[in-house]
């Protein structure tokens, strides 16, 4: 079994360091984001009964003053709920000063969790509790693949000075604000939730293909859209999608070279692919402010937005990080290939890593990252999905089995992994 922490190099476990990296990513954190399937027709709204929003996507969202007066409330209600609190309160008493959420157009955002359909209640008692867990998993001999604990994540913000911390909570909530059409686009999409009425006309950043024959020629939908007249609705099934699809060069992958680097490796695999140009691991370590507790999802998204293109219209739009624990695996299949076919970009995976999802490893581990990159529908065998996978244990321990980069293995498992996470959230 490898070490759960192996150190980088100069670089100290500890909260002090954690306080340094969340400090550092101040400075650039506000940024613009540049088989045998039930294929029962997912209904758009109204709005999107002529197919135009079928083959719809969004650019970044305005930040309207209504948006504007709701993160102003969130943080200063984070100002208020902080005093008294240190990084040694009780984690559950930082959970709930800190797991803040935000209303967004009907759509709900928790600081550190992501876009979500659960209460804010649920939200901070399911952080609660986890961050417990984690505290405690750290006296134990776990395998720690580099998904930052939430322990480690609470105390490291606590620890921060007030209007540091006020700062990145406006930050990631600015972020959240700016990315709300995505939000509702893939609610409607793929879970078939109705638009809310004038959606289009508050969103002009929606963009649909002018020609079906050719989806790079994009327009602005038009924000009176109505149904035609005798006209079936097009919508997208599982059916629409070829039986195959894979983006990413399967040549440009790595390893994670410390074993809690899976978060600057995904990282390294995405910006690669995009760039062509290969950055270190340490790099993108330093970008995600990775310390000996490994990266946060809200950091992966975050930094995917800010140095690649997945994020432009033309592929993905703004990356999020979204809440799936109200998906089935129908509509995880059709997410993946909506990513791969219609967006041509990655996802980035958030599973844990146990036996009973992953064959290839020889030990349970934590929560991890890796870098979703295309599919395979089977018939009457199981589908599969493709993905970048960064752990090699062997690396590690010479002893145990190796771990390819390029892993196609059970979506069906996959669609487990992602959801047992008790953060059940993606990045997309």
């Amino acid at each position: 079994m490898p070490r759960a922490s192996r150190q980088r190099s100069g670089t100290s476990p500890g909260l002090k360091v954690a306080v340094g990296a969340l400090a550092a990513l101040l400075v650039g954190a506000l940024f613009v984001p540049r088989g045998g399937d039930d294929d029962r027709a997912v209904r758009p709204s109204a709005a999107a009964e002529n197919g135009d929003l079928a083959d719809a996507s969004a650019g970044p969202s305005a930040v309207t003053p209504e948006a504007q007066a709701e993160i102003d409330r969130v943080v200063t209600q984070g100002l208020t709920s902080a005093r008294g609190l240190s990084a040694r309160s009780p984690l559950a008493s930082l959970a709930a000063s800190q797991v803040r959420c935000a209303d967004f157009e009907g759509q709900r955002y928790c600081l550190h969790s992501g876009w979500t359909t659960a209460s804010p209640s649920d939200v901070v008692a399911d952080v609660s509790a986890e961050a417990s867990r984690a505290a405690a998993r750290r006296t134990a001999d776990q395998v720690t693949t580099g998904d930052r604990d939430l322990a480690s994540t609470l105390r490291a913000t606590a620890a921060l000075a007030p209007s540091a911390r006020a700062a990145a909570d406006r930050a990631e909530l600015t972020a959240a604000a700016r990315s709300v059409a995505k939000v509702w686009l893939l609610r409607n999409q793929i879970q078939g939730i109705p638009l809310p009425e004038g959606f289009l006309s508050r969103h002009p950043e929606v963009t649909v293909p002018t020609d079906p024959a050719a989806p790079a020629a994009k327009a602005t939908a038009s924000p009176s859209a109505t149904p035609s007249a005798g006209a079936a609705p097009v919508v997208k099934t599982n059916k629409d999608y070829p039986r195959g699809s894979w983006i990413l060069d399967a040549r440009k992958v790595a390893e994670q070279a410390v074993t809690y680097y899976c978060g600057p490796t995904s990282m390294q695999m995405i910006a690669w692919n995009w760039s062509g140009t290969r950055k270190s691991q340490n790099h993108w370590a330093d970008q995600l402010g990775t310390t000996s507790s490994g990266s946060a999802i809200t950091d992966m998204v975050r930094v995917t937005n800010a140095v690649t293109g997945w994020d432009r219209p033309a592929y993905a739009g703004p990356y999020i990080v979204l809440d799936i624990k109200d998906f089935t695996y129908r509509q995880w299949m059709l997410l993946n290939m909506r990513h791969i076919v219609d967006y041509k970009a990655p996802l980035i995976f958030h599973p844990i890593l146990l036996k009973e999802f992953y064959p290839y490893l020889d030990d349970n581990a934590s929560g991890h990252f890796q870098v979703g990159r295309g599919y395979n529908k089977r018939g009457a065998k199981a589908n599969l999905v493709s993905y970048f996978e960064p752990w090699n244990q062997q690396r590690f321990d010479p002893s145990e089995p190796y771990i390819a980069r390029v892993q196609n293995r059970s979506a069906y498992k996959s669609y487990r992994a992602n959801l047992a996470h008790f953060q059940h959230n993606i990045g997309v």
